[in-house]
């Protein structure tokens, strides 16, 4: 009898946890309803291509098709890392996601916090509509811009000189060591008030009363942004920082392209551009997905480290 009420106990809470379930789910039927156009785009374009994958074991030919084509198990994997190519394009990949994670991370908070202490209300609307005019501008502008200003004969270097930081023209765009902080920067000024918004959103969510009796207690402008805004926004901190982690292998190639040239080459290709490269460009469609998982595969890792070290941060193990 006294195992039997144990059980009853588990079996009359599992019911009722049932029962809440479906009474969530009725209550919300109208939002899963709306959810089901997104749910399947996603099934069609994101998990049916992964059947794509299988090109990756095999010397795939289009006239043969993923089923008649022979298989070859790693050997385009082991191909792929005794390319120094591949692995000189995943060293820039790397490299240059570190300069736009760093940069381009924190930049936007740092934007927020400083543009959420300015009390000039009108100042402060404009510096907003300044700092998000970038975002909108194409690509192909923002690189002319840059390269024009930076340029032997461009408006930085004659500051520069003007100033007696340096003697001669510095070539910013024909070195190759300065590639990767030059895209960052760029990036980051043309994106930082976009980014931004999120957190001057969760910043105004803010109890002001929390400030008030911050001020109450003498705390200066420094302590309530360290002991006030930056906890108060740390979640949205450290969700976006997740997704930028997961998210660190697919920089793109167009920026690199526009922004490079044949002298900085070797620090400006990336793996996508190496992808679309020698493998699409060369017909090696097998090469390229192999290329393809291997860079969704180290992204997933990465995310679920991230997602592994927030969880712990969360729970206040560090």
């Amino acid at each position: 009898m006294a195992q039997k009420a144990p059980r009853k106990a588990k079996n009359q809470e599992y019911n009722e946890k049932k029962k809440i379930t479906k009474q969530l789910l009725w209550k919300q039927r109208t939002l899963i309803l709306m959810s089901f156009p997104f749910v399947i785009w996603v099934i069609i374009f994101a998990y049916l291509p992964l059947a794509g994958w299988l090109m990756a074991f095999q010397d795939y030919k289009p006239a043969f098709g993923l089923l008649g084509s022979p298989f070859v198990g790693l050997q385009h994997f082991r191909r792929l890392f005794t390319d120094q190519l591949f692995l000189e394009s995943f060293r820039n990949t790397l490299g240059q996601s570190v300069f736009l994670l760093g940069l381009g991370f924190t930049a936007p908070i740092v934007f927020a916090i400083i543009l959420n202490e300015v009390k000039n209300l009108r100042f402060k609307k404009v510096a907003q509509t300044v700092s998000y005019l970038p975002y909108f501008v194409s690509w192909l502008v923002t690189t002319s811009i840059i390269t024009m200003m930076l340029s032997n004969d461009g408006a930085v270097n004659a500051l520069l000189m003007r100033m007696g930081v340096v003697e001669s023209p510095v070539s910013f765009l024909g070195v190759a060591r300065y590639f990767w902080p030059l895209l960052a920067t760029t990036d980051t000024w043309k994106n930082v008030g976009w980014n931004a918004i999120i957190y001057l959103a969760a910043i105004a969510s803010i109890d002001p009363t929390l400030y008030e009796a911050a001020e109450v207690d003498g705390a200066g402008r420094w302590r309530k942004i360290w002991h006030i805004t930056l906890p108060s926004i740390k979640t949205i901190i450290v969700i976006l920082l997740v997704l930028n982690i997961g998210q660190i292998l697919n920089i793109g190639f167009e920026r690199q392209k526009l922004l490079g040239n044949p002298i900085v080459q070797e620090y400006s290709v990336t793996i996508d551009q190496y992808a679309l490269d020698y493998g699409l460009g060369m017909a090696r469609f097998s090469y390229g997905t192999a290329v393809g998982i291997f860079k969704s595969v180290i992204s997933l890792t990465l995310l679920v480290t991230a997602n592994w070290f927030a969880r712990r941060l969360d729970a206040g193990v560090f």
